[in-house]
């Protein structure tokens, strides 16, 4: 089976309750979809926790925007500032200092992917722009898109977009080519696994 978990956004609890939940087999595999920095409680404990999972199941760890600002900001890259205006303040707080953050933890953040295929589904942070080939698509678009992404209809011929992203405090949102599945845990919503093998899914309270 394979699991995809939305927006942890620093929320180890219902991480560890979610994961324990879904009472995982050895063959089973997990697709993450990106920010599990920021605005919440224990950022560095959420990248413990999974680095740990990952020595045991099948891990497919996809970066989201908050990833992409964490990494800009230790590499310099101009206009990062922009972090400081998303949760940066609490992934600092979890480290102690910028220059406490451990090479492993880096390392993890340069591992994630932009996307991750399988079975007919394409999983992603944000979304992707309609009507182009994945593979020509801007990182820009997968890490950040909204709208144009959000209004469109079977966005990718043929696939099912699994994305996060744009919280959706009512539950998971199934619609023609494309399923939400950040429902907005660290604003007072869940954390949520889909199973998509058979369209189950499991939610845990922050």
């Amino acid at each position: 089976m394979t699991y995809a978990i939305g927006d942890i956004h620093g929320c180890l609890s219902p991480l560890k309750r979610l994961i324990s939940a879904l009472d995982l087999k050895d063959d089973d595999s997990l697709v993450f979809i990106g920010d599990y920095v920021d605005r919440g409680p224990n950022p560095r404990g959420v990248i413990d926790f999974l680095i740990a999972l990952s020595a045991n199941y099948e891990c497919h760890f996809i970066r989201g925007n908050h990833e992409q600002m964490f990494l800009d900001y230790l590499n310099g890259v101009q206009g990062s500032t922009i972090w400081a205006y998303n949760g940066m303040e609490t992934t600092i707080r979890s480290y102690g200092t910028i220059r406490s953050i451990p090479e492993y933890h880096i390392e993890f953040l340069n591992n994630t992917v932009l996307y991750y295929e399988e079975k007919g589904f394409i999983f992603v942070h944000a979304g992707v722009r309609p009507g182009i080939p994945l593979k020509k698509q801007d990182p820009k678009d997968l890490l950040w898109i909204r709208e144009p992404f959000l209004e469109s209809s079977y966005p990718i011929k043929g696939r099912t977009v699994v994305y996060g992203h744009t919280p959706l405090i009512s539950g998971p949102l199934i619609q023609e080519g494309k399923i939400g599945i950040d429902t907005g845990c660290v604003y007072g919503g869940f954390l949520t696994a889909y199973r998509v093998d058979d369209n189950f899914y499991l939610s845990e309270r922050l």
